[in-house]
């Protein structure tokens, strides 16, 4: 590889690790090419997504189970929370049915 060719890698590689990236080969199977891909360029744009799809890749990976009261973490974020809304419905034994 000539002296350019070399600068210009160099070059390449700096400006990715000033971004926070680095170059990286793995081995896997030829069908998941595509899916490491994919994986790989939406975890490098470190955004909420990102975070979102990180975790639930350690998650899985790690083994451990998901964390329990998800749902009511979700429900107190709510944008309805604090606004006193009164659900209360009548009571009704039902209608007749004639047989």
């Amino acid at each position: 590889m000539s002296s350019s060719q070399t600068r210009a890698i160099q070059n390449y590689r700096a400006r990715l690790s000033d971004r926070g990236l680095a170059r990286f080969e793995v081995l896997g199977r030829d069908a998941d090419r595509d899916l490491i891909r994919l994986l790989a360029r939406r975890l490098a744009e470190n955004g909420p997504e990102s975070a979102r799809l990180r975790a639930a890749v350690n998650d899985t990976i790690n083994g451990e189970p998901p964390k329990k009261g998800g749902i009511l973490a979700a429900l107190r974020r709510s944008p309805l929370v604090g606004a006193e809304i009164e659900i209360a419905r009548r009571r009704e034994e039902g209608r007749e049915i004639d047989l």
